[in-house]
């Protein structure tokens, strides 16, 4: 398996427009954030987890040109703004995206031109596929729904094999920690240091590792609050990392 980190940033991504601190003016490409999404590889497949508005920008910085399948998470704009530039990758085969009933209704509504009878040329082909909480199969690689509480908004994480990705919680509900037994990999998110109404925290995420206990745990969707990414290590476990755009993981 193979993991890109497309984008490590909060729904305003790094710098933050008009925003003149110092992780804003770094200098320092790591602290530079778009909307969070992971490109995970494996067993021949390309799965895209969250679409949001820099997927263009994004696919040409990781030189991406074959996408099989999108899954979303929930239905914020940073997390499916992008999906009109999905046109590129599916006009061959179309494209399957993959989300809960309210979320797939939510896409309907925001590019209604996408799926009406009579469609202006050119634009992306999308095939919505409702999802629970069960287990379900994409070309033989099995996806695990996790769910998730965006403070009280529900939406879904994913486990895949030993990987799972964990985004925009607050809190996970008990029922759902045996789905994140035994992993290799946990990417979850860590807004800031400090609490926030909707997002974790440093603390909090640094609380849900130690229960999940991943063998490596990468923290994702950080806003500018979170610090200059050079130094910020050393502050957590040796096990778990401050994620950054760009950075690439091969699992075995």
């Amino acid at each position: 398996m193979k993991l890109t980190f497309l984008g490590t940033g909060t729904s305003t991504g790094v710098p933050e427009i008009g925003c003149d601190c110092e992780v804003c003016t770094s200098l320092d490409p790591r602290d530079n954030r778009l909307r969070a999404s992971l490109l995970v590889e494996t067993e021949g497949l390309s799965i895209l987890i969250d679409c949001g508005p820099d997927f263009r920008y994004q696919m040409l910085r990781a030189h991406v040109t074959h996408l099989d399948v999108i899954l979303l998470t929930h239905e914020h704009y940073d997390h499916v703004g992008g999906l009109d530039d999905i046109r590129r990758f599916s006009y061959a085969a179309g494209m399957d995206v993959y989300a809960e009933e309210n979320v797939v209704e939510a896409v309907r509504t925001r590019i209604p031109y996408v799926f009406r009878e009579n469609k202006y040329p050119g634009v992306p082909e999308l095939t919505l596929h409702p999802i629970g909480l069960a287990p379900f199969y994409i070309r033989g690689v099995e996806i695990i729904p996790i769910r998730l509480m965006h403070a009280r908004l529900p939406i879904v994480g994913f486990r895949i094999g030993n990987m799972a990705y964990l985004t925009d919680l607050k809190t996970i509900p008990e029922e759902e920690y045996p789905k994140l037994a035994g992993l290799d990999v946990l990417v979850i998110n860590a807004l800031k240091y400090g609490k926030h109404i909707s997002h974790q925290g440093v603390d909090e995420a640094l609380e849900q590792i130690r229960r999940i206990s991943p063998t490596e745990a990468w923290l994702t969707h950080m806003s500018h609050r979170i610090g200059l990414h050079a130094g910020l290590d050393r502050q957590l476990p040796p096990h778990v990392h401050f994620a950054y755009d760009g950075l690439v993981l091969d699992l075995p």
